[in-house]
């Protein structure tokens, strides 16, 4: 029993900004699980180092600032870069949050629309990136919003709106095959990226009630002012809230819980279920939700603004 609770340890190793570096204890059901975020400024080589480094060591790893896949209707793409960062990991399961992506997410969005504690149904939303977020995509569609997906014009500079998951799935199915064989750093920010600001097609932002999805895309591309706009999303820091809140944002909701002023990414809090099963993983959806009901971990509601 002794063995069981000995307190679990997970790290998460980032391409992103060593800026947002954190860590934290949590207590889950009387397990201790030490969590750690490292940025590595968009150096491929020196994260790839530190996996291996921690290979075996740790009871579950994270792998953030880039996706290992991208899903194309039932078609599974490879990021090449990605994947040659853990090629060397042998014995520690490496985790990139896509699991919680389709449960979580999925789950958060599904339970503001039918507690009505936001307004979904109906409402105009900007998912900034939707082919990392399908789960979040379909629940958006499912809760009667009106969705526009920015995939093409946050992610390849194409001002290319689309409406539609079909419109999506085939764009996905196209060019999929071309962009994972790509360096993730064209079409991603990383490292000191992370903190510059582009304004980027800003119409959409500001016709949108709800702004959804990655935040480095959100942070990069926003205007400065969004006053009385809905942020739903993640890897949120006390810095980044000070931001929203400058601008106007009126409600953040971050799908992942809110832990010392900032919410993990999603690699770090799947990392962490892993963990507490003993290193089995990757899991299903039906068994991540069934672990987020168990430790009762729950999306944050903040509100930026006063309540009207």
């Amino acid at each position: 029993m002794e063995e069981s609770k000995q307190a679990k340890h997970i790290i998460s190793i980032s391409l992103g900004s060593s800026k947002r570096d954190a860590s934290a204890v949590l207590e889950l059901a009387g397990q201790k699980v030490h969590i750690e975020r490292r940025g590595t400024d968009g150096d491929f080589n020196k994260a790839r180092e530190l996996m291996e480094q921690w290979d075996g060591r740790v009871d579950a790893m994270g792998l953030g600032g880039t996706d290992l896949y991208v899903y194309a209707g039932k078609e599974r793409y490879t990021f090449r870069e990605s994947a040659r960062l853990i090629a060397n990991v042998k014995h520690t399961p490496v985790l990139d949050g896509s699991g919680l992506k389709n449960s979580l997410e999925r789950k958060v969005i599904h339970d503001l629309a039918t507690s009505h504690q936001l307004p979904i149904k109906g409402s105009k939303v900007l998912l900034v990136c939707a082919v990392d977020r399908f789960g979040m995509a379909e629940a958006f569609m499912d809760a009667g919003a009106q969705v526009t997906f920015g995939d093409l014009l946050f992610g390849l500079n194409i001002n290319r709106p689309l409406y539609s998951l079909k419109a999506l799935a085939w764009w996905a199915k196209l060019l999929a095959p071309v962009v994972t064989k790509l360096p993730v750093s064209w079409f991603y920010p990383m490292g000191k990226e992370q903190e510059k600001r582009v304004l980027r097609y800003p119409e959409y932002f500001r016709e949108s009630d709800i702004i959804a999805g990655d935040f480095h895309y959100i942070k990069k591309f926003m205007p400065d002012s969004l006053p009385g706009k809905i942020i739903i999303t993640n890897t949120v820091t006390a810095a980044d809230r000070e931001m929203l809140k400058k601008a106007g944002v009126k409600i953040l909701v971050t799908t992942t819980p809110c832990i010392k002023g900032r919410s993990f990414g999603t690699n770090v809090m799947e990392a962490l279920l892993v963990a507490l099963q003993n290193g089995k993983g990757p899991l299903s959806a039906a068994e991540y939700l069934k672990l987020i009901e168990h430790y009762h971990i729950k999306s944050s509601v903040e509100y930026l603004a006063a309540k009207e």
